[in-house]
């Protein structure tokens, strides 16, 4: 056989990762970091640049010949930094925060440079089996019951976001339906339920999931149970599908809706769901973190009576996106809805049937070594310290609601479960609805513009609420305060015409 000839110059060759090369560059990257981190309180926090404003920026081709690490740096603070809404300031309270952490980032720079791509057991057993160990650490933090932990008859998975928790746990209830009806009940004749306060990703899963617009049935809600959906209304609109031939699939509850943080009452929601043989998922994407904390955890009363739960790290407890843990108590329901065997990824552990490949609990095949991220944050901060974070949000946001009430001119619309305030301004005490809510759209347009603070909006009952959502990682009493203050004048101004 003919050898390699090693004796050509190679001072030229492309070496894409250099060891050496890696630690420099990578030590003035995490300088760059930590230097945005530091500065990005002094950034508007809403973007002030206009569409395609990066095109006129940038080259029309990509280069032809390398370029250095400092150019590079030098466009993303010249061009990207200013491009960008600012998710981490400590005056973002928009929509709910993306949290971050110093372990968080350690564990992705790990998962990044293991490269791992674990869509069985055997292309990474650490990657399977640590997601496996963090998904029962969580679900023990927050006292599931042991039908959910792969200590028990369940187990957890990491998925992108709640997005892909509901379509995939939509696709096993489907199939299970279609499996035990057989002929009785075709995919036309499935219908799933949720609340008119229940994420839009939930309609969006039906629709790919093969169900029928029509067939997805959105109970309204209303301020006298707090936007949280009636077990009665559920029941009507259940008896009356029935009796006109549809066949009850699915019903998604929620723990803190988006709007408002509204909590569905799972006991009732739950004994509904199993006289009607309906597949119960309960998004927590939000709320469900502080569950982890004592005085919170009757807001998952009943879920042992559940199919299944998903949970977002990535909103409250420091982990970046993405990462939405996703616990089933029957995880041969997802393997049979998503397996796939081709000849290439057949192997004799996953043969034996004795081990975890998470390919079959997803839509797709390749996966990233998300778990190391959550396990550095459980490590490092301990249970502990986690609870603290989210009290202190709460705590937080307790001193804004009361600052809201202290003030006549504006007023809390619906009650404050977590650390989101919903609130208005309200001169006219509801007498006049369009103005009040022209006033606000106003007064959030004029905050927003000043790049101080940024907050959004929701409408719920008819009703045009402002959210204020307390939780980016690097916020602090003192910024709470000034933003209140900032909305006094942004009220002023808007009262007044100025």
């Amino acid at each position: 056989m003919g050898s390699l000839d090693c004796s050509a110059d190679t001072s030229s060759e492309f070496k894409p990762l250099d060891p050496e090369d890696f630690r420099n560059q990578a030590h003035k990257v995490v300088d760059f970091i930590a230097d945005y981190y530091k500065q990005v309180e002094t950034y508007p926090v809403l973007t002030q640049v206009q569409p395609d404003y990066l095109r006129a920026r940038l080259p029309q081709t990509a280069p032809y010949l390398p370029e250095p690490l400092e150019t590079i740096l030098s466009d993303v603070t010249k061009d990207i930094i200013p491009g960008m809404t600012h998710w981490l300031s400590p005056n973002f309270f928009g929509f709910f925060p993306a949290t971050v952490s110093t372990a968080a980032f350690l564990g992705e720079m790990l998962c990044t440079s293991f490269n791992a791509v674990s869509f069985n057991w055997l292309a990474s057993p650490a990657a399977t089996e640590l997601e496996m160990i963090v998904t029962d650490w969580l679900a023990n933090m927050l006292k599931l019951p042991n039908t959910f932990m792969f200590s028990g008859t369940g187990g957890g998975v990491i998925q992108n976001t709640s997005s892909d928790a509901i379509l995939v746990t939509l696709i096993a209830a489907r199939d299970r339906m279609l499996r035990t009806r057989g002929s009785t009940a075709t995919i036309q004749k499935l219908a799933v339920y949720c609340s008119d306060q229940t994420h839009s990703t939930f309609a969006k899963a039906a629709k790919l999931a093969g169900i029928s617009p029509c067939n997805v049935k959105a109970i309204p809600t209303n301020l006298d149970t707090a936007f949280a959906l009636s077990a009665s209304a559920l029941r009507l609109a259940v008896e009356a599908d029935v009796a006109s031939g549809l066949v009850p699939l699915y019903l998604c509850a929620t723990v803190g809706t988006t709007s408002t943080t509204a909590i569905d009452p799972l006991p009732p929601l739950s004994d509904l769901a199993s006289e009607f043989g309906m597949w119960m998922h309960v998004d927590a994407a939000y709320g469900g973190s502080a569950c982890i904390c004592p005085e919170f955890r009757h807001y998952l009363e009943g879920i042992e009576r559940v199919d299944s739960l998903s949970l977002s790290p990535h909103k409250w407890l420091l982990t970046y996106l993405d990462c939405c843990c996703l616990w089933v108590t029957h995880p041969n329901l997802l393997v049979q809805a998503l397996s796939t065997d081709p000849e290439y990824l057949k192997n004799k552990p996953s043969e034996s049937k004795s081990v975890v490949d998470y390919k079959d609990w997803q839509v797709g095949t390749g996966r990233k070594f998300k778990s190391l991220r959550l396990w550095f944050v459980l490590r490092s901060y301990g249970v502990v310290s986690l609870q603290s974070h989210i009290r202190s949000d709460i705590r937080m946001a307790k001193t804004f609601e009361g600052l809201v009430k202290s003030d006549p001119r504006f007023e809390v619309v619906v009650p404050r479960n977590f650390a989101l305030v919903c609130f208005r301004l309200n001169p006219f005490s509801g007498e006049d609805p369009e103005r009040t809510e022209a006033l606000n759209r106003k007064l959030l347009d004029w905050v927003n513009s000043t790049g101080r603070v940024y907050m959004t909006h929701t409408k719920v009952g008819g009703i045009y609420i402002l959210r204020f959502a307390v939780g980016a990682t690097l916020t602090e009493e003192h910024h709470v305060a000034a933003a209140w203050k900032l909305i006094k004048e942004g009220a002023y101004a808007v009262l007044n015409g100025v």
